[in-house]
């Protein structure tokens, strides 16, 4: 049998399902790749790889040649922590100002003009650049940050500095819960292998479960290796939300249709599940 290529966010919000492919054995059965969620879709859109997560943004600009697996998302329902824009300034006196963008992810980069648009009503200027505060604050008034780079902004704000956690602001903005990532597989891969795509949407599920069930043991073995603590990580851990039941499809139908409002996407996409 064939094993799939499989991508792997390597920030720390997808520990928890690496955790538990290790834990159950999984890995034998897929040949991994770690990246960027941005570099990944990549991958996926260019036959690089079978099945991965990928940004939100990226599926609503591909999804006629990509298949959804159901009960895998990574989400929040209000604070994030580890999404944030960082500012020199109150984020109501950023109109006209420039803000740093990270470029590992374009579903932030497009959330937050969603929440400056229409929420604050203001309309900044933008660039992208890798996600270093320092150099970033040096060039604008602002930055978006994501993954560990921003967890550390939720550990400790730098003094004289404001920081606005996105998935608190989306939140507040809509009352939805928001999707980041999205599990997909090629739809050609789907339709050619539709058993070893399920095989690997059960293992992905079931390894989600044994970790978040055994959370405390995650967190204590990733402080090992990590610059936080186990309390903290564990706590993000259980802040974080990884399946994608109806309300989070109903988030992202909501984050869909402001964003092509606004012209950061040129059509609502259908969501298409793998059937299960």
């Amino acid at each position: 049998m064939m094993r799939p290529r499989v991508g792997h966010i390597q920030f720390i919000n997808c520990l928890p399902l690496y955790y538990g492919l290790v834990k159950n054995g999984v890995l034998w059965d897929v040949e991994l790749m770690k990246d960027t969620a941005r570099e990944l879709s990549r991958h996926l859109l260019e036959s690089k790889l079978d099945i991965s997560p990928i940004p939100s943004i990226e599926y609503s600009r591909h999804w006629r040649e990509l298949t959804l697996l159901p009960d895998l998302s990574v989400s929040c329902d209000g604070a994030v922590t580890s999404i944030f824009l960082v500012s020199k300034l109150p984020i109501n006196e950023l109109h006209n100002r420039k803000i740093a963008l990270t470029n590992t992810s374009r579903t932030s980069q497009v959330l937050l003009k969603i929440i400056l648009e229409d929420k604050y009503h203001i309309h900044p200027s933008y660039f992208e650049c890798p996600p270093n505060l320092g150099s970033m604050l040096r060039e604008a008034d602002a930055a978006l940050l994501i993954g560990d780079s921003a967890l550390h902004i939720h550990y400790q704000v730098p003094n004289g500095l404001y920081a606005y956690d996105l998935g608190s602001e989306w939140k507040s903005l809509t009352g939805c819960k928001m999707v980041f990532a999205v599990w997909a597989a090629r739809q050609s891969f789907a339709l050619e292998n539709p058993e070893l795509v399920r095989d690997v949407q059960r293992s992905f599920v079931h390894s989600m479960t044994y970790s978040m069930s055994h959370v405390e043991q995650v967190a204590k073995d990733a402080a090992r290796w990590e610059s936080f603590d186990a309390d903290f990580l564990q706590a993000y851990f259980t802040t974080l939300q990884f399946s994608f039941d109806t309300e989070h499809q109903q988030g992202l139908k909501e984050y869909y249709r402001r964003a092509q409002a606004l012209g950061h996407i040129a059509e609502m996409p259908e969501l298409t599940f793998l059937e299960v």
